[in-house]
């Protein structure tokens, strides 16, 4: 995923306490503007919810925030160039992506300690999944084209998978299946999770550079968000396009909630394109709902069908100097927040 760290090129919005979706339809309101210390990027952020905290990737560290009273309970150290979170609960660990040491750090999730470090066998590890039927962490390296997976209950590198290009986001079934975004070959893959082997190879045309990816594992429909500011539905079964649908501009991420039937597609320019599921494969946009700018990566509580959104303010970015013709932005002091999306 892409790792943000400056929005040059994206003009600040204010930040809106209290939220309508267009339609009227669905209602939503941003409850809760969680803010949190440090400077630094962001990535993925994850959802326990056997304990409902949340786990964040910002600057080298993990900050870890309990959604019951939304205050920062653990930060996890030593984390550089931090991507992802992966959550096994059932193992009591925790798995992060740590991209400039080449490395995934595991952890206790009942003390945040950590317990061990993994190399993997790529370069810049970013996104990272737990798939629970193979007890395994898929972790994707996006300089190398592969990913590292590793056994969960040992900390051990059980094999590596190679691509075709870049991958991006991934999701599990649950039953066997994994399934990836190939960003720079327009694909989604399937891995076989107890073979490695990558079983299938699919098109998502008209979709163009995916980078987020859900699954709703009752139908099978995948949801993979696109650069070309599309979302592509996609079967997950016969790896045929069942539809697209128009989303914001600068989209990384994006979430199913399986009780509602609603994929969250979280976008750069600061807002979320909610997507209903209806039956006989009936797709829409049932609204767009304003967030702030660059909150662009999404994880949702599933129990609470609540969302959470990271971002930040910048200053204006400084005149620009024949030794600095294209100046960036810094991020403004005390502004990391985490946006906190309900829906009435």
């Amino acid at each position: 995923m892409k790792k943000i760290l400056f929005f040059a090129c994206l003009a600040l919005i204010g930040f809106a306490s209290s939220i309508n979706a267009q339609t009227g339809a669905i209602n939503a309101k941003v409850a809760s503007n969680i803010h949190l210390p440090g400077t630094g990027g962001w990535d993925y952020l994850t959802v326990d919810e056997s304990t409902g905290r949340l786990f964040i990737s910002h600057g080298s560290v993990v900050q870890v925030v309990d959604t019951k009273t939304n205050q920062l309970v653990g930060t996890i150290e030593n984390t550089p160039g931090v991507h992802g979170i992966a959550i096994a609960a059932d193992l009591n660990k925790g798995f992060i992506s740590c991209g400039r040491s080449d490395t995934v750090l595991v952890f206790d999730l009942k003390t945040l300690k950590t317990i061990a470090g993994v190399a993997v066998t790529g370069k810049n590890p970013d996104a990272i999944i737990y798939d629970k039927f193979s007890s395994r962490v898929f972790v994707y390296n996006g300089r190398t084209a592969n990913a590292t997976v590793i056994d969960g209950k040992t900390n051990k590198v059980a094999g590596t998978i190679a691509f075709d290009g870049k991958p991006e986001y991934s999701v599990s079934d649950g039953k066997g299946k994994v399934y990836a975004n190939i960003e720079d070959k327009s694909l989604i893959v399937q891995i076989n999770a107890t073979t490695l082997a990558v079983e299938q190879k699919w098109s998502i045309a008209p979709g163009e550079e995916p980078s987020g990816l859900a699954l709703d594992n009752e139908t099978h429909r995948l949801f993979s968000v696109c650069g070309n500011k599309m979302m592509v539905v996609f079967d997950a079964v016969n790896g045929k396009v069942i539809t697209t649908l128009p989303i914001g501009d600068g989209c990384d991420g994006v979430m199913f909630d399986p009780e509602l039937k609603r994929a969250y597609s979280s976008n750069g320019d600061g807002t979320i394109t909610v997507v209903q599921e209806e039956k006989g494969d009936k797709f829409t946009v049932a609204s767009t709902i304003k967030t702030q700018q660059g909150a662009r990566t999404i994880t949702i509580n599933k129990g609470t069908h609540r969302l959470y959104l990271p971002t930040a303010e910048y200053l204006p970015a400084p005149a620009a100097t024949t030794e600095n013709p294209r100046p960036r932005r810094t991020m403004k002091p005390d502004s990391f927040t985490i946006l906190e999306v309900v829906f009435n």
